[in-house]
């Protein structure tokens, strides 16, 4: 009988980032869903919409710009937003092979 050689415990570094309410949703539906072997980052400029997400790391961005209540629709808001906190965004990004980002484009934050 042949034997099975060990499963290969090397895997890939995956995030998976949802930028935004919509991206938020996103992610927090795949969490629910059970999807395994990445890991999950919510990016938001709404603090309440932060604490509400399954993501286990979570980077609120444009403390200063949107005092934690939103881009309001606004893509040039949101830009500012990730200007201001582009060194959290590159922290937590690192050592990543790859990076999927999940937005919806109706909006500031992840249209920004």
């Amino acid at each position: 009988m042949p034997q099975v050689a060990p499963a290969i415990e090397t895997f890939a570094s995956i995030k998976v980032v949802g930028v935004g309410g919509a991206g938020g949703a996103a992610i927090n539906r795949m969490i629910e869903a059970g999807v395994d072997g990445v890991e999950f980052i919510a990016i938001n400029t709404d603090a309440q919409a932060l604490h509400h997400s399954k993501a286990a790391e979570k980077i609120h961005i444009g403390k200063d710009t949107t005092r934690g209540l939103g881009a309001g629709a606004d893509p040039s808001v949101g830009q500012k937003a990730a200007e201001e906190s582009v060194e959290q965004i590159r922290d937590v990004l690192s050592g990543a092979d790859m990076v999927f980002v999940t937005i919806g484009a109706g909006g500031g934050t992840g249209s920004g």
